[in-house]
């Protein structure tokens, strides 16, 4: 029997951050009434079945031990401890063996230290907070590290950057399971922006430049026009700024380029449409500012590894 993606264990260890569990709790174990669709099934499991020290000077028990994860078919590591100690065998199988039943494993900041101990993660893309960075790779240098990303989706096997970029990777898994109009749901509840691109920078070099109170009318005045011709020069004329000053203006503010920025938007106007209306794929395309279908599933795929249709018939709240 297949495992249910919606079924979310969440794994609590000695020396647990509070605030990486607490975004797992925030996103997946919380009851969202109103969004009209069976929200995650949640539960907490660790190896150990006395009392943990949290940080903060916290204790939690939880109330599962480790067979909860030859059940659930997603399973969150909120973070890890960084000591180089190799993790208990009896963990390591545990997850060895969840993901060759079909779950999918999610690290958060120093979560991946554990993941990367399963010698799952060998030969594949991964991130990790930028301050660990060499410390990872020197450990495991089998593993190809982003070292400036958000988070890194390799399909069963998901991580993120620092803790708050837990936040954006837990938004955008929610984004795979439940649709674009529910996961900007969740962020208007958390008072957060709908969707930040896994690969935008997770340092920004200034985050609250001069011209930050110029950018932002642009961004709006960009977002209102996504079915028209956009170029960087437009934007940079809008801003009243040379191309060459916008875009890096635009980077130091945002860690993305003009660009990126673009078509991250009208992909995300795609998913919209196609949620939410019976247009044609070439319709939905050309509203978005992608012109064609082909262009539309070139970065469909790209982006969320589905096609427009498979999407749609997932997603849409045209029949709900």
């Amino acid at each position: 029997m297949a495992r249910n993606p919606r079924h979310v264990a969440a794994l609590a260890y000695d020396g647990l951050g509070t605030f990486e569990f607490g975004i797992v709790v925030e996103l997946f174990g919380l009851r969202r009434t109103g969004l009209g669709v069976k929200w995650y099934d949640f539960e907490v499991c660790s190896l150990e079945r006395r009392p943990l020290r949290a940080a903060g000077g916290i204790l939690v028990q939880a109330p599962r031990g480790l067979s909860a994860l030859r059940e659930a078919g997603t399973i969150v590591i909120p973070g890890w401890t960084l000591e180089d100690v190799a993790p208990p065998a009896k963990l390591v199988n545990a997850l060895r063996a969840a993901h060759a039943g079909g779950a999918r494993l999610v690290s958060i900041c120093s979560g991946v230290f554990l993941l990367a101990a399963t010698g799952l993660l060998d030969g594949k893309r991964v991130t990790a907070h930028w301050r660990h960075v060499d410390r990872f790779t020197a450990r495991f240098p089998n593993i190809q590290v982003e070292r400036d990303v958000l988070y890194v989706d390799e399909g069963s096997i998901l991580t993120s950057a620092g803790s708050s970029a837990g936040i954006d990777l837990c938004l955008h898994i929610v984004r795979r399971d439940y649709g674009a109009e529910i996961a900007n749901q969740i962020a208007r509840r958390l008072v957060m922006p709908p969707h930040r691109e896994g690969g935008q920078a997770q340092y920004i070099e200034d985050p609250m430049p001069r011209e930050a109170g110029r950018l932002a009318p642009v961004l709006e005045w960009a977002q209102s026009r996504l079915g028209k011709t956009l170029r960087v020069e437009d934007l940079a004329r809008k801003a009243s700024m040379s191309p060459r000053t916008f875009a890096r203006h635009f980077r130091q503010q945002t860690g993305t380029t003009p660009h990126q920025w673009l078509t991250h938007q009208r992909v995300m106007e795609a998913q919209r449409r196609l949620e939410k209306t019976d247009a044609s794929i070439d319709q939905i395309a050309a509203a978005a500012g992608l012109q064609t279908a082909a262009t539309l599933r070139q970065h469909f795929s790209r982006a969320l590894g589905t096609s427009p249709s498979a999407y749609r018939r997932q997603f849409s709240t045209k029949s709900r």
